[in-house]
């Protein structure tokens, strides 16, 4: 296993994860983990999209999952310039997966070109979530997929472990912080928000473009 590697420009954008969440060992955090993504599983199966574009796609975990989905005929995953992440995406390939490198502040894709538009543990990243929830909102014709972690509860937890102290348990590159509440009221200025789930520590939501 891999170590993460963590990159951070002089926005404080990461890319990359502090913490390899797909693979760890830790029995705690592989049951959080596990939860997080059969609730993201439950959701990404409601949407049903045969064509998404995974804003923030990292190393391509998810993003090549995804694109193995049956009907799936069109995938684009786009993060930033990292040589770390390039390396990754050569072992998760798939012809219908495209990897693209840009910010998402100005998404070059024509309104409605995507069904889904995702974004899962990123809008916490970007200097300007609101901006990028409206691109997403403008590419995708059905939905929104997102996640972020929950706050104060996030922060409290990284504290309770001893970590990230000094900057009272916030994480490495987190720009923003929402609680469930104010991140549904965020997403539902852009459509319904037909799920807002809780899978523990997370805010997940699903929300139908349009109203």
């Amino acid at each position: 296993m891999t170590p993460p590697t963590v990159t951070v420009d002089q926005e404080g954008t990461v890319t990359g994860n502090t913490y390899d969440k797909y693979n760890t060992t830790n029995p705690l955090a592989k049951r959080l983990q596990a939860n997080f993504e059969h609730t993201l599983e439950e959701l990404f199966a409601k949407a049903a999209p045969t064509t998404l574009l995974d804003v923030g796609c990292g190393e391509g975990v998810l993003t090549h999952q995804w694109a193995q989905t049956p009907g799936m005929k069109r995938i684009v995953g786009l993060d930033l310039d990292d040589p770390q992440l390039h390396e990754a995406w050569k072992g998760r390939q798939h012809p219908c997966l495209e990897y693209v490198v840009m910010k998402a502040e100005n998404l070059p894709f024509a309104e409605n070109e995507f069904e889904v538009a995702t974004a899962i543990e990123v809008l916490e990243h970007v200097p300007d979530p609101e901006h990028t929830v409206s691109e997403m909102a403008r590419i995708a014709s059905k939905w929104l997929l997102v996640s972020v972690p929950r706050e104060p509860l996030w922060r409290g937890l990284n504290m309770a472990r001893g970590a990230y102290l000094k900057d009272l348990g916030n994480t490495p590159g987190h720009l923003n912080h929402w609680s469930k509440r104010s991140f549904t009221q965020l997403l539902g200025r852009y459509g319904t928000v037909v799920e807002a789930r809780s899978p523990f520590p997370w805010t997940m939501l699903l929300v139908r473009i349009g109203q």
